[in-house]
C-alpha cells in the first residue's frame, strides 16, 4: 500500500515506479515511510518531484524489504528519512552550491560545536532551496541491521548493540544558511544554527527534554 491508499503487486509497483525511480545505476528505488504523519517534512519534496511512497510497517518490513532485494537485484528499498531527496535517487544531474566549499568548510565546525553530540556527523549538500535549511538522516543499512536483530533473526546481534548514528545535513542553497554564513555577531550565528538544527531534531523526534524545553524558550524569545 502506498501512502494514497492505493494497494499493487510487487511487480504492478515496480512496473509503476520503473522509470520515474530509476536512478543513474539503474536500481529501481522504492521509496517508503513507516509513519507518513511523523515523516512529513521528509515526505512533503519526495511528492513535489513526483515520486511515490509505500506505507511500510510492522516488526517484519525489514526482513521482508531484505529478501525482496535478494530476489530482485535490480531493487533496492530506501525509507525517506534514509537521505536527502536528491540522494535517495540520485539523477546524472547535481545542483550547483551556492556556498563556495571555503564557506562550507568555514561553517561545519561551527556547526558541529553547536551539535557537540558523537552520534552526529555534519555534512553539506546543495539540495532545493524549498527544502529544509537542516535535515536529520539515518543510514538505511544499519537501522535495518538494528530492526532486524531487535525481533530476532539475520545474524546481525552486533548491530543491535551499536548506539544510533545521524547525518546531520546543512542545505548550502537555502536562504536561511546563507544568512547564518553571512551573520558577523557570533552568538546570533549561534542562535539562529541552534534553532535549525533542533527543528530538524524536532521532526525526528529526536528533540527531548530539557533540550526540547530549552527550545520552545528560544522560539519565545525569537517571536517577541
Amino acid at each position: 500500500k502506498n501512502i494514497d491508499n492505493e494497494f499493487f503487486t510487487f511487480e504492478e509497483y515496480k512496473e509503476k515506479i520503473g522509470e520515474t525511480q530509476k536512478d543513474k545505476n539503474d536500481k529501481i528505488i522504492v521509496l517508503y515511510t513507516n509513519d507518513p504523519e511523523g515523516q512529513h517534512t521528509y515526505i512533503n519534496p519526495i511528492k513535489e518531484r513526483g515520486y511515490d511512497v509505500l506505507h511500510l510497517d510492522g516488526p517484519l518490513v525489514s526482513h521482508l524489504m531484505s529478501k525482496l532485494e535478494s530476489t530482485n537485484t535490480d531493487v533496492q528499498f530506501k525509507r525517506v528519512d534514509a537521505n536527502v531527496v536528491d540522494k535517495l535517487i540520485e539523477k546524472e544531474d547535481d545542483q550547483p552550491s551556492k556556498l563556495s566549499e571555503e564557506q562550507q568548510e568555514a561553517l561545519k565546525p561551527v556547526v558541529e560545536a553547536v551539535v557537540n553530540d558523537t552520534n552526529y556527523s555534519v555534512s553539506f549538500a546543495s539540495m532545493s532551496q524549498s527544502d529544509a535549511p537542516v535535515l536529520i538522516t539515518q543510514s538505511e543499512w544499519m537501522r535495518r541491521m538494528k530492526e532486524q536483530q531487535a525481533v530476532g533473526g539475520g545474524g546481525y546481534q552486533l548491530h543491535g548493540s551499536l548506539p544510533d548514528s545521524y547525518e546531520l545535513v546543512v542545505n548550502s542553497n537555502h536562504p536561511l544558511v546563507e544568512k547564518i554564513v553571512e551573520q558577523s555577531e557570533e552568538d546570533k550565528k549561534k542562535n539562529m544554527l541552534e534553532q535549525a538544527i533542533d527543528l530538524a531534531k524536532l521532526s525526528q523526534g529526536l528533540l527531548r527534554g530539557e533540550k526540547l524545553t530549552s527550545f520552545i524558550n528560544r522560539s519565545i524569545e525569537n517571536i517577541k
